[in-house]
């Protein structure tokens, strides 16, 4: 079964959520680790989380996907014969790991942490929210993706990291959301979807994206320093390069290499943090 739902996983893409679960960790600096705990969940958010997310956007976009090549040739099309099965597939990776709530030794910011990705994960697809077809509510609900983080950080230190760096990873998640719809403007309004892509055209989203990643790093200088800077000047490039660029496939290039680019920028974060901030 795992290597059946693999490609639904997308396995390029779960860095995005191993890598803010592994940055948390090393951010909380606590002394009294507990190892198997956070060996489960760094297994938990490869493949198990993975699926549930990108599982649950397959079931109901269908419609949509049907539209869109890079579904069909790039990631792969769930038709609506195959939903029930993967329902269950995703149901039987990921309800073992929701029994941690009856563990009265962890701490209540972890269950909070853990709740809130299974919130926004399940329902930025999923009626009756379905936050991906209403703009901006889409971008703000992809803050599924610093959850991992925060669930790393509680478990260790049984509390949340400042309020000021998770609205800079928000505004770093929403950007990276906003981007990905990019390439899927076309499908969208093809089975009429209404996303932030499609109500600020490309050329808008690549500004409305430029602009998180900037704030994103302004709020974060004060815990990263040069690190904040310089990846936020990384980004505001690579945002501007299509923004300014006449050849249509630009968006879609930068795309593919972004998973590459992320897991390059996350390692050096991690390793910043280690080794520098500490």
């Amino acid at each position: 079964m795992l290597i059946k739902y693999l490609n639904v996983s997308r396995p390029r893409f779960w860095v995005y959520l191993l890598g803010p679960f592994l940055i948390g960790a090393v951010s909380a600096d606590a002394s009294g680790l507990i190892w198997a705990a956070l060996a489960v969940f760094a297994f938990y958010f490869t493949y198990p989380a993975n699926l549930l997310i990108y599982g649950v956007n397959d079931i109901f976009d269908y419609e949509t996907d049907k539209h869109n090549p890079k579904k069909v040739d790039y990631e792969g099309l769930v038709t609506p014969d195959k939903r029930k099965g993967l329902a269950w597939a995703i149901l039987l990776w990921n309800v073992p790991f929701a029994l941690v709530w009856f563990f009265d030794t962890l701490p209540g910011s972890f269950k909070i942490a853990y709740a809130g990705f299974l919130l926004f994960g399940i329902f930025y697809s999923a009626p009756p929210i379905r936050a991906k077809t209403k703009p901006i509510i889409d971008s703000v609900f992809n803050t599924l993706y610093i959850f991992p983080g925060l669930l790393a950080y509680a478990l260790l230190k049984e509390t949340l990291p400042p309020l000021q760096l998770i609205i800079a990873a928000t505004l770093w998640c929403m950007a990276m959301h906003a981007f990905s719809a990019i390439p899927d403007i076309k499908a969208d309004r093809q089975a009429n979807i209404h996303t932030v892509a499609t109500f600020l055209r490309a050329r808008g989203t690549l500004l409305y994206c430029a602009l998180c990643y900037g704030g994103a790093a302004y709020l974060s200088y004060s815990a990263l320093n040069w690190f904040s800077l310089g990846a936020g000047a990384l980004y505001v490039l690579l945002m501007c390069i299509p923004m300014f660029s006449k050849k249509p496939g630009e968006v879609f290039g930068i795309y593919k290499l972004f998973p590459y680019i992320n897991m390059s920028v996350g390692a050096a974060l991690f390793f910043y943090i280690a080794l520098l901030v500490k």
